[in-house]
């Protein structure tokens, strides 16, 4: 008897229409300059989107797989202080324009799907907007959830509401890109009804033509660090700063050839919800993504990337010319 292989075309199809809905959301918050933001225990930012848009996702994969844990950023603790009233009401003002009729309490329990904390053989991870800093400042932000199965990596969606889609004229601003375990990575529009494309990493394999990403900010990673590897392996070329995990997208569809995020001290652990989406959708475009020390990515430790120190993720080419600089360097 043989039996066939899983499909999870349903999972990637609700995952695409849960990050299309909540960057409906995510768009009319940043369009508002003077929306509130709040600061978290760990001092950073937080805005009424991280809320409604985990709301919206959790809602929609709840609906559909309503035994699948989810494990997520963000909590409704923080909203119900005192002092966050405002922003509960604005909250749920911005979820009934798009579901009406919903109550603030079940507005609160949809964030609060995303509470699981422990690994398990199947469950989600999501970052409702990957990027807060460059939300708030009107740059790049991603909206990112992954579907995770036996610790693989099964299915992924990142939308990417500020960055043009992989066409030659990129006329569309707002992509989403996903990608399901041995099937490849498409993109399409945030908005509409296009077909989706299939994109790939690029062909570069001279180090010197690296086109690079890293992350604006240089509390997540070290630019001195990266700024070292580029010298060494010769790159002219400055590197792109963004925000989030758009730089994976851009490394898929082959407008960037490697995204270097390197620790800035030996205590920091990664959180699976930065990484989850991008990796997939990098691996199934024909890229290759590790750690420093060149280990794959292990997800079956609940919150955090615990056995990984950084990541690495390149059109696969120059992957092994990296890790060598990393290594020679001493950085790790």
């Amino acid at each position: 008897m043989t039996f066939s292989k899983p499909n999870y075309t349903r999972e990637s199809a609700v995952a695409v229409s849960a990050v299309r809905e909540a960057a409906v959301l995510c768009r009319s918050v940043q369009s508002e300059i003077g929306h509130a933001v709040i600061q978290k225990e760990d001092k950073s930012p937080v805005t009424v989107a991280d809320f409604g848009s985990q709301a919206l996702i959790c809602r929609m994969i709840g609906n559909a797989f309503p035994e699948d844990p989810i494990v997520a950023e963000e909590d409704a603790q923080t909203l119900k202080d005192p002092p966050n009233e405002d922003l509960i009401s604005d909250l749920t003002r911005r979820i009934t324009a798009i579901r009406p009729g919903v109550t603030t309490d079940e507005i609160l329990s949809w964030i609060d799907r995303g509470n699981a904390r422990a690994y398990t053989d199947r469950f989600w991870t999501l970052d409702p907007i990957d990027g807060t800093k460059g939300f708030v400042r009107g740059d790049q932000y991603a909206i990112a959830i992954a579907l995770i199965i036996g610790g693989e990596l099964t299915a992924a969606a990142l939308g990417c509401p500020n960055l043009p889609l992989v066409m030659e004229e990129k006329t569309h601003v707002g992509a989403c890109f996903f990608a399901l375990r041995g099937e490849g990575t498409l993109a399409m529009p945030l908005e509409g009804n296009s077909a989706p494309m299939r994109v790939r990493i690029s062909d570069v394999t001279d180090t010197k033509a690296i086109r690079f990403c890293e992350s604006f900010e240089s509390g997540h990673s070290s630019h001195q660090a990266t700024g070292k590897i580029a010298e060494r392996l010769g790159i002219a070329a400055d590197p792109v700063r963004m925000d989030s995990q758009v730089k994976y997208g851009v490394v898929a569809c082959g407008d960037g050839d490697a995204y270097m995020r390197l620790p800035r001290g030996e205590s920091y652990q990664e959180k699976i919800w930065d990484h989850a989406a991008g990796a997939l959708i990098v691996s199934e475009a024909g890229g290759r993504v590790t750690d420093i020390l060149g280990n794959p990515l292990d997800f079956t430790y609940g919150r955090k990337l615990t056995k990984n120190r950084g990541i690495i993720a390149t059109n696969g080419h120059v992957h092994d010319q990296i890790l060598d600089a990393i290594q020679g360097l001493g950085i790790v």
